[in-house]
């Protein structure tokens, strides 16, 4: 079977059950002569459900069968005569670059794969960071858990991975980064985490403050576009994936970090660089993320529209034309917003006071600012999707 019959570019975005794809699905889908294949490891997926999913695959799972996924991949690239492929979790793209001689010709969008593994690595970037006059956290350096003398540290401080996934004999190893508070938490940790005994991490100072990111695209080098945004709620709310964000101005010193240090390694494709910025105001590098984020959709709704940057790249078609970007539009992922209540209303470490305080912030709905993530009238069919699985997680 062939979606291209008549000249259209077709393109795999994969990781169909992540928001991200979606939002990748649904950009990508209303581009003129283009055709989207979604695909997944489960039965049905989120971005499936689109309007703009022409079809849906569903496929090996790229973290526990691997190689079952390549082959799967390199035959479906030439059934499909696919043009250009898009994941969008860290597994599948490196997955992907790993194994790139296996596959047929197709359009990635990613640097090679020692670029992308050098700028993933968070030792590394710490390490390099310095030279390019970026700060980062006091750091001390672990080749495995041997060389760390667990009673010769200072508390609360950051135990970090290189890596947040390790690819080792054909398997993917999930790493933690985990804040300690005590020595008793580092022997845990390490007890715990038995990657830490044959591979590199860092132990960094704590930093007090928030988070804050700058996302960005690059074309072979040469940078096309920013974007910034606040994450107003989280679930859970003392941190974790963004359930309300907002789109703000662009912080220049943390742009020219982000720029120095993606142009010291000529980047190409999409980035998150994130920092952590103290009570004083000083930033300080934390890692990148090389791949689409979790929010992805708030940057197209506020006008920078990154899978149509990365298509134009990758297809050779016209650019998008880089405008300012409206400031102030929020994005709300409604059902994890809800689970984000359900936490905050749960626990312990809240008084009551800010209890009716977060519920008066979940009532207080800014309609002409703020756009749904999933529900979206012109494409409902993700978010009924998304409803029957939540509540079918919820009766179980």
């Amino acid at each position: 079977m062939s979606l291209n019959d008549t000249g259209n570019t077709v393109v795999l975005v994969l990781d169909a059950n992540q928001r991200s794809a979606l939002a990748v699905t649904r950009s990508i889908g209303e581009l003129e002569s283009t055709r989207v294949i979604t695909t997944d490891s489960m039965g049905h997926a989120l971005a499936e459900n689109s309007r703009f999913s022409h079809l849906y695959l569903q496929c090996p799972s790229t973290k526990n069968s691997p190689d079952a996924f390549v082959n799967w991949l390199s035959e479906v690239i030439v059934k499909y005569s696919i043009n250009l492929l898009l994941p969008v979790t860290e597994i599948t793209s490196q997955l992907i670059l790993i194994y790139k001689d296996r596959l047929p010709n197709v359009e990635l969008p990613f640097a090679s794969y020692q670029q992308v593994m050098n700028i993933a690595n968070k030792v590394k970037i710490t390490r390099i960071a310095p030279q390019l006059n970026i700060p980062v956290p006091k750091s001390k350096f672990y080749s495995c858990a041997e060389e760390l003398d667990v009673n010769n540290q200072k508390f609360p401080c950051v135990l970090k991975p290189s890596l947040s996934h390790i690819f080792e004999n054909n398997r993917w190893i999930s790493t933690h980064v985990r804040i300690l508070q005590s020595t008793r938490d580092l022997k845990e940790a390490l007890d715990n985490d038995k990657y830490l005994a044959t591979h590199e991490f860092m132990i960094q100072e704590f930093i007090p403050g928030h988070g804050a990111g700058i996302f960005c695209f690059y074309d072979k080098g040469e940078p096309k576009v920013f974007f910034a945004h606040r994450r107003i709620r989280e679930k859970p709310p003392w941190g974790g994936v963004s359930v309300l964000s907002e789109s703000i101005a662009i912080d220049e010193p943390l742009k020219n970090y982000a720029q120095s240090l993606l142009n010291n390694v000529k980047w190409h494709g999409v980035a998150m660089v994130e920092f952590r910025v103290d009570t004083a105001g000083k930033p300080y590098l934390m890692e990148v993320n090389t791949r689409f984020w979790g929010s992805l959709q708030l940057a197209i709704d506020s006008g920078v529209n990154f899978p149509h940057w990365v298509y134009s790249s990758q297809m050779k078609t016209a650019a998008p034309i880089a405008e300012e970007y409206r400031k102030g539009v929020r994005l709300r992922w409604l059902l994890g917003d809800i689970d984000g209540l359900f936490i905050y209303l749960k626990s312990e470490r809240y008084t009551l006071v800010d209890k009716i305080t977060r519920c008066m912030q979940f009532l207080m709905i800014r309609p002409l600012r703020t756009k749904h993530e999933i529900n979206r009238f012109l494409d409902i069919k993700p978010a009924l999707f998304e409803f029957k699985v939540y509540i079918r997680q919820f009766i179980q």
